[in-house]
Order: structure tokens, then C-alpha cells, then sequence
């Protein structure tokens, strides 16, 4: 098989960890495991098990990018000649055969940088908004714009564009992304299922925070490369401002002078949530998945503003955009994401 490494990131990850690291005993390939700064013996668990473990120093920011840059770094110095990297998160398990699978996807074709393949949530059950992120995962085999942050680089690529920028907290894999394909290579979904993930996403509140993260992503994604000819996150931006700001000021605002006929600008949330509950059922989802992703993509117009606004408060004030974490550690200490995604 063509030269392949994986890094593997997470911070108190517990259960889902060993999980992690179950699933990767039968792919022959060298394995690396970062952890960020995790307080439940993970890199000591990791070592007992016999993979090289890098430990991020805790006096820098943390994230998913800056992990997976360190994991990257040790797997090509001490084996210069991979051709290809596996990024998994330690929420996830790799299945069996996704390796070799994605190596000759990789192999096949020259023009794809980055190839990756289904991702299917461990337990949808449990929520609606785990429910939610296994709709979320869903991508039809071809070329698409962007990936999450688990899939298979041709490290000659990575190396390439510079790696995850470290800087970028959020949405770092779709900033990744755009930067591959400005180099003329593609990202190609494949059929074959990748991985399974754990969201853990079971309060509302974590959905909230996840998306006020992704309402930060949109805002730095906009502020780096919104310019350009991918228009980055740009339609994402205006459409928080517009429905979570423009029409509730407008109606409001105007209700007096247009003795409430303003108001009826509302009507607007049930009628922008009706199209994406058709554009849900042409994408073959269920009538309850529709409905759902349909309630709750207008409903994330608020916590995204939140924040877009806060990721320009920050830079106003001259500071460093940090990590926005949703996940909490479990009762039965199953962890908690902050390397991963």
C-alpha cells in the first residue's frame, strides 16, 4: 500500500478515545496521536498503547488546526516519505478498510488533494441535534467545495498551502479547502463510509454554542477570503444579518408609521423555513428531517449573529479569536472536544 500516516486529535476524549484507537489496530500504517492538553491521562493512556503522542503546549491557544499541523509535522519527520495523511478525530472510529479505500481513491485520481467519505453519527437517536449532524455528514460521492476536518491529504499538498492556518478556530477545514482547490486540486467525496462520530450534542445549549461557533467561522471565513472570487462565507453572513437583524429591526421599527403592516415581515420565518423543508425533501430527506433542519436553520440565525458579532468584537479590540467550545464532559466522563471537531 501506498505510504500512509494518521494523526488522531482530541482533548478528553476518554471512552470515545480508545474507541478511536480500537478501530485503527488493524490498519498498517504509523499513528500519531495530539492531544490538547487533556486532563483525563489520554496522552498517558495513549503512550501505554504505543503510539508516539505529542503533547500541545498549553500556554498557546488551542485548536483543531494547530493539532492537526503537530500531528502532521511528527508523522513527516519521522517518516519522510508518506504520501498521504488520515486525519481522524478522537470522537470518531475509522472503519475498517476506509484506508486503503481512500488511498486508491487518492491513487486513481491525480487531480483530487483531498478525498473523504461518509460520516455517519454514532447515535442519532439521542438527540434531535445529533439527529441533525447525521444530516449534516451526508454528502453525495463527487466533487464538493469543502470537507469536515476528517479525511485523507496528499502530504505533498498539505505541505503545499502551509497546513491548517492555526489562527483560524472554527471552519479551519473549509478555509483548508479552499486554499487546496486554489491550486487546481479537487476535493472528492467518495460513497465508502469513513468513520463514525460521536457529536454528543444532547442540551440545546450545546447546539447553540456549536452554532454561534459556526456564526464566528463565517465571519473570519468572510474576513479572510470573502473577497475573493469563492466569496467566502460572504452569503452566509448576510443572510444571519438579515434575518436575525434586518427583519426584526424593520418590522419594528416601522410598525408605527406603517400602522403594522411592517409586522407582517414576519411571516417571512415561516415561509424561508418552508423552502428549506422543500429543498430538504428533494434532497431525500424525511418529513421529520426536513422539518427539523427546516426549524432549526432559521432558528441559527440568532446564535450565528452572535457570533459574527462577537468574532468582530475581538478583532476591534486587537485579540486573538479563541476556540468556542460546546461539548462538556459527560456524567460518565466520556470527554469533551476542544482538539477535535
Amino acid at each position: 500500500m501506498t505510504a500512509c500516516g494518521i494523526v488522531v486529535i482530541g482533548r478528553n476524549e476518554g471512552e470515545r478515545l480508545r474507541r478511536c484507537i480500537a478501530s485503527l489496530s488493524d490498519v498498517e500504517a504509523p499513528i500519531v496521536y495530539v492531544d490538547s492538553s487533556s486532563h483525563d491521562g489520554s496522552a498517558a493512556w495513549a503512550r501505554s498503547v504505543g503510539l508516539t503522542v505529542v503533547e500541545l503546549d498549553s500556554s498557546r491557544p488551542m485548536s483543531a488546526a494547530r493539532a492537526r499541523n503537530a500531528g502532521f509535522d511528527c508523522l513527516v519527520t519521522n517518516h519522510p516519505d508518506l504520501e498521504y495523511v488520515q486525519f481522524v478525530d478522537g470522537d470518531c472510529a475509522l472503519f475498517a478498510g476506509w484506508v486503503e479505500r481512500g488511498v486508491a481513491a487518492l491513487d486513481t485520481m491525480p487531480h483530487a488533494g483531498i478525498v473523504c467519505g461518509r460520516v455517519i453519527e454514532r447515535h442519532p437517536e439521542a438527540s434531535i441535534y445529533n439527529l441533525m449532524c447525521n444530516i449534516e455528514w451526508r454528502k453525495d460521492p463527487g466533487e464538493i467545495d469543502a470537507c469536515g476536518g476528517i479525511f485523507m491529504v496528499r502530504a505533498e499538498a498539505f505541505r503545499a498551502v502551509g497546513g491548517f492556518r492555526i489562527d483560524v478556530m472554527a471552519a479551519e477545514d473549509d478555509e483548508l479547502c479552499l486554499r487546496i482547490r486554489r491550486r487546481g486540486l479537487k476535493v472528492v467525496a467518495v460513497a465508502e463510509p469513513m468513520v463514525l462520530h460521536d457529536a454528543a450534542i444532547i442540551r440545546f445549549s450545546q447546539w447553540w454554542t456549536r452554532a454561534r461557533r459556526a456564526g464566528m467561522a463565517y465571519a473570519q471565513g468572510a474576513d479572510l477570503h470573502g473577497s475573493g472570487p469563492e466569496a467566502h462565507f460572504r452569503a452566509n453572513c448576510r443572510r444571519a444579518w438579515f434575518w436575525a437583524a434586518g427583519v426584526p429591526v424593520g418590522a419594528l421599527g416601522l410598525s408605527w408609521p406603517t400602522h403594522g403592516l411592517s409586522l407582517l415581515a414576519f411571516l417571512g420565518y415561516p415561509a424561508l423555513a418552508a423552502r428549506i423543508y422543500r429543498r430538504g425533501r428533494a434532497r431525500r430527506q424525511t418529513p421529520k428531517e426536513a422539518a427539523l433542519v427546516a426549524v432549526f436553520t432559521v432558528i441559527a440565525k440568532w446564535p450565528e449573529l452572535q457570533g459574527i458579532l462577537h468574532y468582530h468584537h475581538t478583532r476591534w479590540r486587537k485579540r486573538h479569536v479563541e476556540l468556542i467550545e460546546y461539548k462538556g464532559l459527560t456524567t460518565n466522563d466520556e470527554g469533551a472536544t476542544g482538539g477535535g471537531a
